[in-house]
């Protein structure tokens, strides 16, 4: 895998990020209010509120090199940031931060005990869902500071999503129709999971089911397309992943989705 320009990638996304004007008036009230704050308690203590690092019992089998352990340092770093971030929000919507929440308990203890391969593809699940998620509170929320600190989450996580396409995109020429099929039923039963969780928070600012779920089925096309077109050269910068767009990256050798 080109460690190098991923390394640089995350490195350089730290740069010329600007802040949420946390100060501006609050453009969301009554129970739209309500439900956002609830949404992004959830949301905050899943990204990087957690165990901010890969937590399957063999992980030390994917991390046995200095680069890889590099890179997945950076990637979870940049969750933690955006557990700061919504942090942040929360406070400002009246909230504050929780413990625990039974999606959470359940999420990690499927990445622990069914290993690290199952564990990266349930990452890449859960951002591509929870990217969805965000176009939506970003389109919809009448909030500056909520446009704002999603704006920066999703160009992480366009980020991401390609760092996990250049990582799978080796052993894409592998990969037969049952395995495309699993990885869009895994990643449909992600979006179900956020959705039963956030669904009041997203259509109490005007989302609908139809285009949370639309927007799941483009992007893991997007991804799709952008896996099977993934070229040997890197690339220094991503644009927003918006299920429109797919940029190609250095393909490194790992198992298929």
């Amino acid at each position: 895998m080109n460690h190098d320009h991923w390394i640089r990638h995350f490195e350089e996304n730290t740069k010329n990020r600007p802040e949420p004007d946390w100060q501006a008036p609050l453009g969301i009230q009554g129970r739209a209010l309500s439900r956002l704050r609830r949404s992004i308690q959830q949301f905050q203590l899943g990204d990087g509120g957690g165990p901010a690092q890969l937590i399957a019992w063999n992980r030390d089998r994917y991390l046995s090199d200095e680069a890889t352990r590099r890179l997945v340092d950076l990637w979870f770093k940049e969750e933690k940031e955006h557990s700061r971030l919504l942090g942040d929000l929360l406070r400002r919507l009246g909230g504050e931060p929780i413990a625990t929440h039974w999606s959470f308990e359940l999420f990690c203890g499927v990445r622990k005990w069914f290993g690290v391969n199952f564990e990266l593809q349930a990452l890449l699940s859960t951002e591509l869902v929870s990217n969805v998620y965000y176009q939506l509170l970003r389109k919809h929320g009448d909030d500056p500071v909520l446009r704002g600190v999603c704006h920066l989450i999703i160009r992480d996580e366009t980020g991401h999503i390609a760092f996990h396409r250049a990582r799978l995109a080796a052993g894409y020429s592998r990969c037969g129709p049952l395995r495309v099929t699993l990885f869009r039923l895994r990643t449909l039963a992600a979006g179900t999971v956020l959705w039963i969780n956030h669904r009041g928070a997203v259509r109490s600012l005007g989302g609908s089911d139809a285009e949370f779920y639309r927007g799941i089925w483009r992007d893991v096309n997007t991804f799709l397309r952008a896996l099977r077109r993934e070229k040997p050269h890197p690339l220094h910068s991503a644009q927003p992943w918006n299920g429109s767009q797919a940029k190609r990256h250095r393909s490194p050798v790992t198992r298929d989705p």
